[in-house]
């Protein structure tokens, strides 16, 4: 129905920049412990109407996603 969570792709990408850094030397104890910083909101509609919800048309502009 409704999902709000870290950008996945972001996590990735950030996950590896962190591999590189190890790659070339550094220590992973040397490296900053790092926060998700992009976060996404998923509406399902499908669901939601499976579950005879409306969701305000408010709340569907801020989504990131909207899956029919």
């Amino acid at each position: 129905l409704v999902s709000y969570g870290p950008n996945l792709a972001a996590i990735w990408r950030q996950s590896a920049i962190i591999v590189a850094k190890v790659l070339k030397g550094i220590k992973p104890a040397e490296l900053p412990v790092e926060q998700p910083t992009k976060f996404e909101l998923v509406m399902n509609l499908g669901t939601a109407k499976s579950l005879d919800l409306s969701i305000p048309p408010s709340v569907l502009l801020r989504a990131d996603e909207v899956i029919e």
